[in-house]
């Protein structure tokens, strides 16, 4: 990529914040704490009928076809209702611990405290994110990564989500930025490299596992490193 940018604009879980890893840690210790062994035989099958509920309900919160309160709500009593277990309070009891616990872990995507080293030093570096914002601070904090970032511009604040235009424009301003000057990093294709594309913006698609597509993007990596000789 030839342009001078001046501005990088990263997506955080699963493009810096590596979030199955984080996730999967948190969801071990809750199938082993409540004695959820009793009810399932195998932890992963456990692991990914969750993330199967979670994908699915923050595709919703994505639409706004539900809330906040209603995605962490819904994601383990559904999740345990797939295996018979109809507890609303232990389901409840659960949320609540991930929701504590989850923020706290610190595995990054590989090489990323590396990545984010050499970039500050040459650009203003930057966060646009969905996740919901007392959560997110506790990430960059925890992971000890808070202090690379000039603006953190969260979804909650502006009233809408990636990939619409307003929180990109929100972005770009608040940071100084242009879209000439300026390049968006992240590993969801539809929030992230079309939403940047809604407004004319730069955009590398990190596809971490280098998943097959036909999507139209700018550059695609599939590891952060990649970034210090593209940038």
């Amino acid at each position: 990529m030839t342009k001078k940018y001046e501005h990088i604009f990263f997506d955080l879980d699963r493009t810096l914040w590596h979030f199955e890893e984080n996730s999967k840690k948190v969801l071990v210790a809750i199938f082993n704490d409540f004695g959820l062994h009793r009810h399932i035989e195998f932890e992963d099958d456990f692991i990914q009928q969750y993330y199967y509920f979670n994908d699915l309900l923050w595709d919703r919160y994505r639409d706004n076809k539900i809330t906040k309160d209603e995605l962490r709500g819904e994601r383990f009593k559904l999740t345990l209702n797939h295996f018979k277990i109809n507890n609303t309070k232990l389901a409840n009891e659960i949320g609540d611990y991930y929701i504590n616990e989850s923020p706290k872990q610190t595995i990054l995507l590989p090489h990323a405290t590396e990545v984010l080293n050499y970039l500050h030093a040459k650009y203003k570096l930057h966060i646009i994110t969905n996740g919901f914002e007392e959560v997110q601070h506790i990430k960059l904090s925890e992971s000890k990564i808070g202090h690379f970032f000039d603006q953190l511009i969260f979804s909650e604040k502006v009233g809408v989500k990636k990939p619409h235009p307003l929180i990109f424009k929100k972005a770009l301003k608040n940071a100084g930025a242009t879209t000439q000057n300026a390049v968006m990093i992240g590993d969801d294709y539809y929030a992230d490299i079309y939403g940047a594309q809604r407004v004319k913006m730069d955009s590398i698609y990190f596809n971490h596992y280098q998943t097959p597509h036909q999507y139209q993007t700018d550059k695609e990596i599939s590891c952060l490193s990649e970034l210090i000789k593209l940038l």
